[in-house]
C-alpha cells in the first residue's frame, strides 16, 4: 500500500553534508510521531480506564482491557490503526461485554471516552522541538515524518503539534512494515543504508528498518500499547537513547 503524503511543510532546500552516522550526502533522517514527537498512548489508555468504568458492573478492569485488545487484535486489519478504528473496538467491546445492556446514554458516555483520543493536545515531548531545530540547523540530512495512523488525525495532530516546519516531507501510511520502508526508500530516492529512523516503537519503527539495512535511534515511551510490543535486541546499527534531546549528541 503506497503512503498518503502531505508534501513539504517547510518548502525549503536542506543542506546534504555528511554526517558522522549517516555517511552518504542523501542521507534521510525520519521521525515517528505519536509517543516520539507528543504523547499519545497516555490518552488511549485514559480512555480505556474510563471505559472500564463504565462497565465495572460486568467485569474487572483488567478483563476488560483484555476484551478490549482482542477485539483491537481482531479489527485491526479491516480498521488499521488510530483513533476511530479504537472508537469503534470501544463501541463493539462494551456491546459484547455488557451483553447489549447498555443504555443509550451509557453508550454515548463509552463512544465520548474514545472520541477524547481525537482532541489530544499534541504538546511537543520534552526537549523536542529544541532538538528538531538543532537537526534542522545542522543542515546536514533531509528531515521527513514517517508514522502511521488515519490520515486526518495524524495531519490533526501535527498541526496542533507545530512541529511541521522542521520536516521536509510528511509521510502517513496504514503500517509501518519493511515494505512500507522500501517503498519510502523509492520516494526519496535512496538506499536503505541512507535511512535513519527515530521512534518509540521497536516492532515499527525500529526493527524493519535494522532489517533492510538502514539505522535506528529507540527512544522508549514509559507506555506502549499491547499490539506494538515486540522481543528487543541488540544491533550494530541500533542506538538506544533515554530522551529525544539525546540525540543532539550524535550529530
Amino acid at each position: 500500500m503506497n503512503p498518503s503524503l502531505n508534501h513539504n511543510q517547510r518548502g525549503e532546500p536542506s543542506g546534504r553534508m555528511a554526517s558522522p552516522l549517516l555517511a552518504s550526502t542523501r542521507a534521510v533522517l525520519a521521525f515517528d510521531a505519536d509517543d516520539t514527537l507528543w504523547d499519545c498512548q497516555t490518552y488511549f489508555d485514559e480512555a480505556e480506564r474510563q471505559m472500564s468504568q463504565l462497565l465495572k458492573r460486568f467485569g474487572e478492569r483488567q478483563t476488560i482491557a483484555d476484551e478490549l485488545y482482542q477485539t483491537e487484535r481482531k479489527n485491526i486489519r479491516l480498521t488499521g490503526f488510530g483513533c476511530k478504528a479504537f472508537i469503534l473496538s470501544m463501541i463493539e467491546t462494551a456491546l459484547r461485554v455488557s451483553n447489549h445492556q447498555l443504555s443509550g446514554e451509557e453508550m454515548a458516555k463509552v463512544m465520548e471516552a474514545g472520541r477524547q483520543t481525537l482532541l489530544l493536545p499534541a504538546t511537543s515531548l520534552p526537549g523536542v522541538e529544541q532538538t528538531l531545530q538543532y537537526l534542522s540547523d545542522t543542515g546536514k540530512f533531509r528531515m521527513i515524518l514517517f508514522t502511521k495512523g488515519e490520515l486526518l488525525d495524524q495531519q490533526n495532530k501535527l498541526q496542533r503539534s507545530g512541529l511541521g516546519r522542521f520536516f521536509e516531507e510528511v509521510y502517513i501510511v496504514s503500517d509501518k512494515t519493511e515494505e512500507e520502508y522500501r517503498h519510502l526508500c523509492r520516494q526519496e530516492g535512496i538506499q536503505p543504508e541512507q535511512l535513519t529512523m527515530v521512534g518509540n516503537s521497536f516492532k515499527s519503527d525500529i526493527q524493519p528498518v535494522l532489517q533492510l539495512g538502514g539505522r535506528g535511534f529507540y527512544i522508549p515511551f514509559h507506555a506502549t500499547w499491547q499490539l506494538e510490543q515486540t522481543e528487543e535486541y541488540d544491533h550494530p546499527q541500533l542506538v538506544r537513547l533515554q530522551q529525544f534531546a539525546d540525540l543532539q549528541h550524535y550529530f
